[in-house]
């Protein structure tokens, strides 16, 4: 079993001032496969200052300076792509078809922020003034355990994009990931101080980033709750923020759907990344007229789907992180029973004949009202409600009562009447008939799905202030 000591600061690997140790653990069956010494305040001061000290020189780089780095960045992410995927495999537990493509996105994510680059308009017209787009600063970058690899290439790259220099907190959850993640970002040349790998705990490198008045942006993806107090730490420095919180997102389907096709879409947005996914479309709304029919067909597609070994080909959903999230998602089951919802799949333990690591039954509830809890939190686990409407009215407005607003699916033969449907859900990305993701359109939520957007052009104007300059004539 090895160890990882070492973060990365200022262009070199080194061992922190931090004395915590960590185990990492296979989610898949508990055992502890590595350990890690976590980075602490100290550590993440040292970090701050190395980006605060590369800044101005990075500022000046030019387009086609930082579209270079971002080139030499994504060959080196695409030359670990086999690393990436096994280390995803066996500290997160993804099925292998998920842990796939967790292991090409980071590189495809770094292509993606080029092409925006090779169009960003740095330099504007406003009337009479000129209208500069300039780098922030510092920027903070938090990143989740749920896809750790593709948030870290795709905040830093976008950083780099707009001439931000970086200090990065991933998860501690996701530190194989981030070893190899850091390793090839190492070997692809970036100027020291440009990023700052420090893994630790929020309460003290989150919060050393977020309370340190040289950090001049965070960008954070994570649960509402830190999302929060980053918030209210970020206000005293007047930190930039972009927020991407939790979700609890509507999959709507409408009356004219074809049952088995809706069905199968459903649970696929439901079960997103083993359910472990703020955009997971956990609330199936369905016309009541038609409810047992679609019990029959969500039921059946929910059965058909596979929890075990991440490493089978067979497998559709993997374990949960850790212990913590496990038992999280055992007690909103026991809840939903306990208030009243109807199973139909699933329940509560593992699934047989699994009696180790940290697997859950996928799981549909029926007979579900809005007002539960499992219809209102964000669960994080493969955990499904369905719901009924009389109507389209109805309907909306069930969408529409969440304290959340990230994303949502609108499934029905009618495309143009889908699409109206669509337009009246408060989400940031609302789906019509698919799941496919479009990397250039603006990526955040309403409400308490965040602040701010991420992706495409948004995602660079999000680490940049625009300065004016006026003309006489």
């Amino acid at each position: 079993m090895r160890s990882i000591e070492h973060i990365y600061i200022n262009g070199r690997f080194v061992i922190p001032a931090g004395t915590e140790w960590l185990d990492i653990i296979r989610p898949a069956d508990g055992s502890v496969i590595s350990t890690a010494r976590l980075a602490n305040e100290t550590d993440a001061l040292q970090a701050i200052a190395a980006a605060k000290a590369a800044f101005p020189t990075f500022a000046g780089y030019s387009v086609a300076q930082r579209l270079a780095l971002l080139e030499s960045m994504f060959h080196a992410l695409q030359q670990c792509e086999e690393e990436l995927h096994e280390a995803v495999r066996e500290e997160y537990g993804a099925p292998s078809s998920r842990s796939q493509w967790m292991a090409t996105y980071p590189a495809d994510v770094i292509k993606q922020v080029m092409t925006e680059l090779q169009t960003y308009p740095f330099q504007q017209q406003a009337g009479r003034a000129r209208v500069q787009m300039l780098p922030l600063g510092v920027a903070g970058l938090i990143t989740p355990w749920n896809s750790n690899a593709g948030f870290i290439c795709h905040k830093l790259a976008t950083a780099i994009a707009a001439g931000c220099t970086t200090v990065i907190k991933p998860s501690e959850f996701s530190i194989l990931q981030t070893e190899v993640v850091t390793r090839a970002l190492d070997r692809a040349g970036l100027p020291p101080g440009v990023f700052n790998i420090v893994t630790g705990r929020g309460s003290t490198v989150g919060h050393a980033i977020s309370t340190s008045p040289d950090v001049a942006k965070i960008s954070f993806t994570g649960s509402t709750a830190t999302g929060k107090a980053i918030l209210r730490s970020a206000a005293d420095s007047f930190k930039r923020v972009t927020l991407e919180l939790g979700g609890k997102s509507p999959t709507l389907i409408l009356p004219d759907a074809d049952a088995a096709r809706a069905a199968e879409l459903a649970v696929q947005a439901g079960f997103i990344n083993s359910g472990q996914a703020c955009i997971a479309g956990t609330r199936i709304l369905v016309p009541e007229q038609r409810k047992a029919e679609f019990e029959r067909a969500l039921t059946a597609a929910v059965q058909r789907q596979i929890s075990g070994d991440p490493a089978d080909v067979s497998t559709t959903i993997g374990p949960m992180i850790n212990q913590q999230q496990w038992e999280r998602v055992q007690h909103y089951i026991e809840m939903g029973t306990q208030q009243g919802a109807r199973l139909l799949a699933g329940g509560g333990g593992r699934p047989e004949p699994l009696t180790r690591g940290w697997y859950v039954k996928p799981t549909l509830f029926t007979d579900v009202r809005n007002d539960m809890r499992i219809a209102q939190d964000e669960i994080f686990g493969p955990v499904l409600s369905l719901l009924t409407y009389r109507d389209e009215k109805e309907a909306i407005a069930i969408a529409n009562d969440t304290q959340y607003g990230l994303s949502a699916l609108v499934i029905g033969e009618d495309e143009a009447r889908a699409r109206q449907v669509g337009e009246q859900i408060l989400a940031g990305r609302v789906m019509i008939n698919t799941l496919a993701h479009e990397p250039r359109a603006p990526f955040g939520g309403f409400r308490s799905s965040g602040i701010g957007r991420e992706m495409g052009q948004w995602g660079i104007t999000a680490f940049l202030e625009p300065r004016a300059l006026t003309f006489a004539r």
